[in-house]
């Protein structure tokens, strides 16, 4: 595929993937945080390395990562993209990955979702992304409190459907139940587990 066609083929699915957000957030009220979703992916580092490994089917990060080793697109994506765990998160502080703020989770939320949508197109299904969820959850550093949120979030989608889960009222609900309620402490060991202090 020739550079112009891959580069539009992927502005296009930039543009659909941002659109689903939009949406979702929308539903979630947060229609600003869906707006400005994803705005850094048409800057020269991500739209470049973004064009050149387009495909389609699979983000280009994870082919850009497969093939040399990193993504400075992904580097630069999550450094300036609050709806990432990734940008939340820093071995070397006290609070490794604090709760992250209700706006940036309900974003992640739509983003999750969109993402699952798009790459899958038309064989989409609600239980898609709670399966994905439950596989990708155990590679990255997120607070308990969040990952829990999430994940009974993408199994109410995966049970009850998109319209009835994906309502401002059910997740600020789950918001306030898993990250402001609970009152578990944890603490991050460095070989990559939580543990619940007292």
């Amino acid at each position: 595929m020739n550079i112009l066609v891959s580069s539009l083929k992927h502005i296009k699915l930039v543009m659909k993937h941002k659109w689903i957000v939009f949406k979702l957030s929308c539903r979630l009220g947060i229609p600003f945080r869906g707006l400005v979703h994803d705005l850094s992916k048409f800057s020269i580092t991500e739209l470049g390395e973004s064009m050149k490994y387009y495909k389609g089917s699979i983000s280009p990060i994870n082919i850009c990562k497969k093939e040399i080793g990193y993504s400075e697109a992904w580097l630069h994506h999550r450094g300036r993209n609050k709806h990432h765990e990734d940008y939340w998160f820093d071995l070397f502080c006290p609070c490794v990955a604090p709760i992250i703020p209700y706006k940036y989770v309900a974003e992640m939320i739509c983003d999750k979702l969109s993402a699952s949508m798009v790459y899958n197109g038309k064989n989409w299904k609600p239980y898609m992304e709670c399966e994905y969820w439950d596989r990708a959850k155990k590679f990255t550093i997120l607070n308990p409190k969040v990952e829990k949120m999430l994940t009974e979030t993408f199994r109410q989608v995966k049970d009850n459907g998109l319209n009835e889960t994906l309502t401002k009222k059910n997740i600020k609900s789950l918001y306030k139940k898993y990250c402001i309620d609970d009152k578990t402490k944890y603490k991050y060991e460095f070989h990559g587990e939580w543990k619940e202090v007292d």
